[in-house]
């Protein structure tokens, strides 16, 4: 890559925050509290009641980042929660500075950070398409030559000379990712946009960045949770953690990195934390998952998971289910397993054993999201608890797999079927 025409170097960047209460709304009441806290007293300006707040305490949220992004590459950017990815995106988008570091930027760049980034919303749809070219540098007559493609790719054409505040998120991504794509910009940045969108737009915008990247030379720097994605548009990859670059490599290599160092895979055994979901009633909480099988999840064909579901149960309850949905470590949908609604819950502690059969499954990590619900006298389901990531194990390869082939996924996909009949 080394001959190649660079679009973004990054070297040493850092950007620091600072944690807890910044300032007490006064000049007077800052020189207050900083003379109470040269002196160490008790901040005069504290509520009685309250704890004092967090104060010159400070927060890393990229710590020496050097990074190369070459012209007409597709980057994707990947890392848990609170890693840097968005800092480091609003970094490059000049919507803050860096605390220290050099960012050097050839083009001009299109940035997507949020739905609506740049959108005033009392602006027509037509109008901040108009705005966000001039900001970009173009003139009125190069924004109307493309006026008809962004309103064309963005489905919103009936709603285009219409405030932006009466768009639905759904709406907002649409024109805003149009927009993004189809101005004359050399970089485009975009940050977990697509998970607004309806599928059959995720594909025309993953099509439309493949082309930007590929076709027209353009850099797309993109930041998604959603590995499929990454996959379909991506050339290289980086790994963040803790504000720093922990890999760089092929798509697939990164993935994996991440996926092997992430805690989702870790087995989460005790579940008594606060579980959350919009259509639970809470009449039953999983308390904790345990193996019975193992103390390491390791499987192979033929092997089957067994864990016994310990929980509480508020109420009586009849005609009681579990549901197992099986996420792949790139949290991919793999399949469904569910008990028939067969148990009875009595108020109090209960128990259940359950099992799961993996003949079919390829190797390969998964996570577990447990449901426990019931069936009504109409069939209709009752959601009384969700664990997301509730236990978690491995597949390895048999020797007897499929003659031993080495499986890959992205490939062949998690299924593992039966050998093809031959007549």
């Amino acid at each position: 890559m080394e001959n190649r025409e660079v679009a973004i170097q990054l070297s040493g960047v850092k950007k620091m925050y600072k944690l807890g209460q910044i300032g007490g709304g006064t000049l007077q009441g800052d020189l207050q509290s900083w003379w109470a806290r040269v002196r160490g007293k008790e901040d005069p300006n504290t509520k009685i009641g309250s704890e004092q707040q967090l104060i010159g305490q400070s927060f890393m949220a990229l710590n020496g980042i050097d990074l190369t992004v070459y012209k007409g590459e597709a980057l994707g950017i990947i890392g848990s929660n609170g890693a840097g990815k968005s800092t480091m995106l609003k970094l490059l988008s000049r919507v803050t500075a860096p605390t220290e570091g050099e960012i050097d930027i050839y083009g001009r760049i299109a940035s997507m950070l949020e739905v609506g980034t740049g959108f005033n919303g009392e602006m027509t749809g037509r109008e901040n398409v108009y705005m966000n070219g001039a900001i970009l540098g173009m003139t009125k007559a190069e924004i109307d030559a493309k006026m008809e493609d962004i309103i064309e790719f963005s489905e919103v054409r009936e709603f285009i000379d219409t405030p932006v505040k009466r768009y639905s998120s759904g709406m907002y991504v649409k024109l805003a990712f149009s927009v993004a794509a189809h101005l004359d910009s050399e970089i485009m940045i975009m940050d977990e946009v697509l998970a607004v969108g309806d599928m059959a737009f995720q594909k025309k915008c993953l099509d439309k960045m493949r082309d930007a990247a590929k076709k027209e030379g353009r850099t797309v720097l993109y930041v998604s949770h959603n590995m499929n994605t990454i996959r379909q548009l991506c050339d290289r990859c980086i790994v963040l953690n803790k504000g720093k670059v922990v890999f760089e490599g092929g798509v697939d290599e990164s993935i994996n990195h991440y996926m092997n160092t992430t805690k989702a895979l870790a087995v989460v055994n005790d579940c008594s934390g606060e579980h959350k979901g919009p259509t639970m009633d809470k009449k039953i909480h999983i308390d904790t998952v345990t193996f019975l099988d193992t103390d390491f999840p390791v499987y192979e064909t033929g092997d089957v998971v067994i864990v016994k579901v310990d929980f509480t149960s508020r109420c009586d309850i009849d005609h009681l289910a579990m549901r197992m949905t099986v996420h792949s470590g790139d949290k991919t949908v793999v399949g469904l397993a569910t008990s028939s609604p067969c148990m009875v819950a009595k108020s109090g502690s209960n128990e259940v054993v359950l099992t799961l059969r993996l003949d079919w499954l390829a190797p390969g990590k998964y996570i577990i999201k447990l449901t426990a619900y019931s069936v009504n006298e109409f069939g209709m389901n009752q959601m009384h608890d969700v664990v997301d990531d509730c236990f978690a194990f491995e597949k390895v390869q048999s020797m007897d797999d499929n003659n031993r082939m080495s499986w890959n996924h992205s490939w062949w996909g998690y299924m593992m079927f039966p050998e093809l009949g031959v007549k």
